[in-house]
């Protein structure tokens, strides 16, 4: 077979994402025709900035979706050698493809032999899968934290301030390197970490059905009880992973729900740790500027309890700052595990996520470009959707 030409590779490849595009128009379809009705979200597709980078951002999620779920899209396993095909440029086909194998590598062949495209696609929902949801806990020990150092002041301010801002006496990269370092994970920190910042979900959805619901106890404990059982299950899954020095021996093997590999939780812990401290700082900042308004003087003189106040007073009326915040940070975490990855940190060194294809690619790059460029594109064009995606989003917010 002869080599693809350039325009028979974009044909391919556009080919290959046609379950994106048609859940993308699918997307963008309902949401403009009912964006009135949609609040925040609809009002992203009145500026073009944040319709630009909302595209951005659905392209990469459904790609994940599509390719970690699914296993669409990808043409390769994305770890699988094929003879020949080591450093092979862009649109080399296969020398004996097999039956139902693809033949070609469209974006070409790394060092190892593997396809670039397929890695690509499947570095993606490695991201996906790390860095909203790390920065989504981080969030959770944020406003749980935040909330009543703002709302109280005083030395539980104090305290929870200072700790904040011992952590962020670190340089970002500085102390994410050392947590994914193998002598920090063979102490066991990690574990004890995971065990800490895990119990805050729980804790603030307990917090926030029982200041909902405290007078309706007939709602409340089933409610509550539903969380603490699902939750707890969940919980102890998480930290009673075996072979990593966790906290839980005790655990039954046929309660642990899932597996996460020692790497990844590392990974994840770090980005939460890394990013509380911070969101800790906003969150308690927007509520000592609202605290003294007007709709939260009338809560309390209904005589709604504090943490009823702070989470269905206060936390509704800031959440235009958090959105945007949100947006920007999972940016800022796609970047660190890109950083990590480069390094040959944290996740597996087979591990197709972008940094560490862009760390294999580099090694011969004044010579093939294809292998590094692709991962870096990627990287690139994700974090660009979400700062320009955060652009709108802040623009629509000031408009309230």
């Amino acid at each position: 077979m002869e080599p693809l030409t350039t325009l028979e590779i974009l044909g391919r490849i556009f080919m290959q994402f046609i379950p994106v595009w048609i859940t993308m128009v699918l997307v963008f379809g309902l949401s403009i025709t009912f964006k009135r009705n949609l609040g925040l979200y609809g009002r992203i597709f009145d500026s073009t900035v944040g319709m630009i980078g909302f595209a951005l951002v659905t392209f990469w999620v459904f790609t994940a979706i599509y390719a970690g779920v699914f296993d669409l899209i990808a043409t390769h396993d994305p770890l699988a050698q094929v003879s020949g095909m080591k450093n092979k440029v862009p649109g080399t086909p296969l020398r004996a493809p097999e039956e139902g194998q693809y033949a070609y590598y469209l974006l070409g062949g790394d060092t190892l032999a593997r396809d670039v495209f397929s890695q690509a696609i499947y570095g993606s929902a490695v991201v996906l899968a790390i860095a909203p949801l790390a920065t989504l806990f981080g969030y959770v020990v944020g406003i749980t934290l935040g909330l009543p150092a703002g709302y109280y002041g005083g030395r539980l301010d104090t305290v929870l301030s200072f700790l904040a801002n011992l952590i962020l006496a670190f340089p970002v990269i500085l102390l994410f390197y050392l947590l994914v370092t193998p002598e920090i994970v063979a102490t066991g920190i990690p574990a004890y970490m995971a065990a800490v910042f895990f119990i805050f979900p729980l804790v603030f959805l307990t917090v926030l059905l029982n200041s909902r619901y405290h007078v309706l106890p007939h709602v409340r404990t089933p409610l509550i009880a539903a969380v603490l059982v699902i939750g707890g299950l969940l919980y102890f899954s998480i930290i009673s992973e075996s072979g990593r020095g966790t906290l839980v021996d005790f655990w039954p093997s046929w309660l642990d729900l899932f597996n996460i590999p020692g790497g990844v939780l590392v990974v994840f812990v770090s980005v939460v740790f890394v990013n509380s401290p911070t969101i800790f700082r906003i969150m308690r900042g927007l509520t000592m500027d609202v605290k003294s308004r007007d709709y939260v003087s009338a809560a309390q003189t209904r005589g709604e309890t504090a943490w009823y106040i702070m989470l269905w007073e206060i936390l509704p009326n800031v959440r235009g700052p958090l959105i945007v915040d949100f947006c920007l940070r999972i940016g800022y975490a796609t970047i660190l595990l890109g950083t990590l990855g480069f390094f040959g940190l944290g996740l597996p060194p087979e591990s197709p996520d972008w940094g560490t294809t862009i760390n294999t690619g580099r090694k011969l790059l004044s010579v093939y470009l294809h292998p590094a460029l692709t991962p870096a594109l990627s990287l690139l064009s994700l974090v660009l959707g979400l700062n320009l995606l955060a652009d709108g989003l802040r623009e629509e917010s000031l408009k309230d």
